[in-house]
């Protein structure tokens, strides 16, 4: 006789379950809006590998504007082709997993059935919180050895270990600026952040203006150009004190109800779509002298605008539900594996001469 009435679980059930988890996990994530398979989409994803020479491998396209001016008249257009520029950007794939565990049949005699849906709930949104926040990371160009809010991941973290998290890198030079209070936006470095260097209005026009003037590729929708704005809460709550935004705020137009990046948006301003997030990295549980500033005291954050194809990710399915008995089948345990991977891609810029992020551009300020 079975310890408990919770039945194993056949191939076809692990399976629907294991896609109830990926389903409820996928909802919850933040960057599910800005996710999709297209070039016009913050995140591209990416869900096939590609056969190459050097194997199968999951590759993100990126094709570089044309930069010739082609043949005018009757002139020979044979052999005056432009090679296309076209820039493989290799995605690394790692696993990440976790595990819950019931207490066993006594503790469980009247919640068993509801084993497998507490589990369920509880991984899922393990998922979709560990995917964010690494998602936000990898945008923000900050390793994964420390959280959103600049504390240090416990020892015991093996997402510093991840394959992927060696493809993290700081913002290049013409995609990292900071914003300061006397002289706006110019080059990004956190020792000079003030804790005057609040953001309001200008900082957002200042910002698309530099976006566009750098050849950002944007979001189209309905023929317009749109980037996304990623903010923390405390960086939203800074421009509904300028008054200059709330005017803009109030002159803003209708916008398109065709993208699901505008979905949750707080507002669009100057082609701007903002979001908040509390996961947008900050200093606020950094240590006192580890946080930004000359003396590594003042709190601040790095507010993200993206374009398209800010950042690839690869996803090659739904996750592996499994389940195990322990101790005479008085214990029970759930483990889900999720195998994907992040990349925030660089090119060759024609326009900057430089290598640099495609399509993210970090600003630094106090919080």
């Amino acid at each position: 006789m079975a310890a408990t009435n919770f039945a194993d679980l056949n191939s076809k059930q692990k399976i629907v379950w294991s896609r109830d988890v990926w389903s409820e996990a996928r909802d919850r994530m933040f960057i599910k809006r800005f996710t999709g398979k297209s070039e016009n989409n913050v995140i591209q994803l990416i869900t096939e590998l590609t056969k190459t020479e050097k194997g199968e491998r999951v590759l993100l396209q990126l094709v570089a504007d044309l930069v010739e001016d082609g043949v005018i008249g009757d002139n020979e257009r044979e052999g005056n082709e432009e090679a296309m520029q076209n820039y493989e950007q290799e995605i690394t794939i790692d696993l990440i997993s976790h595990q819950v565990r019931n207490k066993g049949k006594l503790a469980d005699q009247k919640t068993v059935i509801r084993f497998r849906e507490q589990a369920r709930n509880k991984l899922a949104y393990w998922l979709a919180n560990r995917i964010d926040q690494l998602a936000f990371l990898m945008l923000s160009g900050v390793s994964f050895a420390y959280k959103n809010n600049g504390a240090p991941r416990p020892a015991t973290s093996p997402f510093p270990s991840l394959s992927f998290a060696a493809d993290v890198h700081a913002p290049t030079a013409k995609r990292h600026l900071r914003w300061d209070s006397v002289n706006g936006l110019v080059a990004g470095d956190t020792t000079q952040v003030d804790s005057t260097d609040v953001i309001g209005y200008r900082t957002i026009v200042d910002a698309m203006a530099y976006a566009k003037d750098h050849y950002m590729p944007p979001l189209m929708a309905d023929g317009k150009e749109y980037f996304i704005g990623l903010v923390r809460p405390g960086t939203l709550a800074q421009l509904k004190k300028d008054p200059d935004y709330i005017r803009a705020v109030i002159g803003a137009g209708p916008r398109s109800k065709e993208n699901p990046w505008f979905t949750g948006g707080i507002v669009t301003v100057d082609g701007l779509v903002l979001h908040e997030h509390r996961l947008v990295y900050s200093t606020l549980g950094a240590a006192s002298g580890q946080k930004w500033g000359s003396g590594g005291l003042v709190n601040g954050t790095r507010s993200l605008i993206c374009g398209a194809q800010a950042m690839g990710m690869a996803d090659l399915g739904p996750p592996d539900w499994e389940e195990k008995w322990f101790d005479y089948r008085s214990k029970q345990g759930i483990s889900v594996d999720k195998m994907f991977g992040l990349l925030k891609p660089m090119f060759f810029s024609i326009y900057d001469n430089t290598v640099e992020d495609f399509s993210c551009l970090c600003i630094d300020h106090a919080l």
